[in-house]
């Protein structure tokens, strides 16, 4: 089997553009990405492409993504829509490292998506609804929102986590978004204001909410023979784990947790050679689509025990000169959630790091994580990234 490198990666800018289409959006992330690669790339010497998508709103929901792709000059080339909720790409780019991989691909296009912001707010809900559990949760009136929590009251019940704990993400997220100029919120918050915000579902207030948002992503996943070729510096997938879960919440034994992100961790750090997640990693992107999902995914990635998230934040264990800073992106929060596009969105990040070119950029990391969660837990990706040359050497 032979290793997969991401030799190029870029995103659109995220927020909401109503003179852009899903087509123009995933133009320029395609752009970026190819600008980024060190030496000179043909696109044509594209083999395949993987891209995820939700579709929301419903525009073209059959064959988005060759119309993607066609659109951007891969002609006649191999391409699969991904649908997995917010995992979509996170899946997308599985697919892209498996094709590689398994010596079908020399050099695969991984990407997503997203149009958001030009329906209405409860055409939007319902979009974002039907990732979900339809029958006993949807139908019965629980929102997305409702839906997270659930899952923050569960844990502030069995472990005393606090508003101001959910509130501390935010101000985290927004210090780290406010640098990242792709960013859809693009500001810093206080404490005071991420504490004080209007009520969404409670315990959950607008500040421990990522907004909906347009956007796009794309990397470039190479074999070892090309990557060598076209990259000066490129990023190694050390690990890949995925796992699907119960998609309800009545569903699962308990609510403080995401059983799926659990398996999926264990089966990259297996492959990616990590005993100690918190020791062995530089950085993370996990998927904090509320306040309390990063929470939970610290907890279930193995950086703390259950029930001690709160007590990495109040420590600063996770700021950018933390420990382990997660979210420098600005995470979900504050770059924005443009479903599709998430996953990858990740992996540019950790991609710009490992390069030491991001907006909020980490000392000398030499191995990063992007954690994907499509709705509540349904399907999750973790992907393990390290900068192949500090490694080798």
């Amino acid at each position: 089997m032979t290793d997969a490198y991401l030799v190029g990666a870029g995103q659109s800018p995220f927020g909401s553009f109503p003179d852009e289409t899903y087509r123009s959006l995933f133009d320029t992330a395609f752009d970026r990405a190819l600008a980024s690669v060190d030496g000179d790339l043909d696109p044509d010497r594209i083999d395949e492409a993987f891209l995820g998508t939700l579709g929301v709103g419903g525009r073209q929901i059959g064959l988005s993504a060759p119309a993607v792709t066609e659109h951007v000059g891969l002609h006649a080339i191999p391409t699969t829509r991904v649908e997995n909720a917010c995992a979509s790409s996170g899946y997308a780019l599985r697919s892209a490292v498996a094709a590689v991989r398994a010596g079908m691909a020399d050099l695969v296009l991984a990407g997503g998506y997203e149009v958001m912001t030009d329906t209405s707010a409860d055409r939007t809900k319902w979009w974002l609804g039907v990732s979900g559990e339809t029958e006993w949760e949807r139908l019965s009136g629980t929102t997305f929102a409702g839906v997270y929590a659930q899952m923050a009251s569960a844990h502030m019940n069995e472990y005393g986590t606090t508003t101001e704990d959910l509130s501390r993400v935010a101000v985290k997220n927004h210090a780290n978004g406010a640098e990242n100029p792709d960013a859809h919120l693009g500001f810093e918050c206080s404490l005071e204001d991420a504490m004080d915000a209007p009520a969404v579902a409670d315990p959950l207030n607008l500040y421990h909410c990522c907004p909906t948002t347009d956007g796009a992503s794309a990397v470039l996943v190479a074999s070892g023979d090309v990557a060598r070729e076209l990259s000066d510096d490129p990023v190694r997938v050390a690990g890949v784990g995925a796992a699907s879960g119960r998609v309800g919440l009545f569903q699962r034994p308990g609510l403080a947790s995401i059983p799926a992100t659990r398996t999926a961790a264990e089966r990259a750090y297996g492959a990616a050679g990590i005993d100690d997640p918190a020791g062995d990693l530089d950085f993370a992107e996990v998927h904090d689509c509320f306040a309390i999902a990063e929470l939970l995914a610290y907890e279930d990635l193995g950086f703390c025990d259950p029930g001690e998230s709160g007590r990495l934040l109040r420590e600063g264990r996770t700021d950018p000169d933390g420990d382990l800073p997660v979210n420098t992106s600005g995470g979900l929060k504050s770059k924005g959630h443009p479903i599709g596009a998430t996953g990858t969105g990740q992996a540019v990040e950790a991609f710009k790091q490992l390069r030491g070119e991001a907006a909020v950029q980490v000392a000398d990391p030499v191995r990063g994580l992007a954690h994907n969660v499509g709705g509540s837990g349904g399907g999750v990706t973790v992907h393990v990234f390290e900068r192949a040359a500090e490694v080798d050497a």
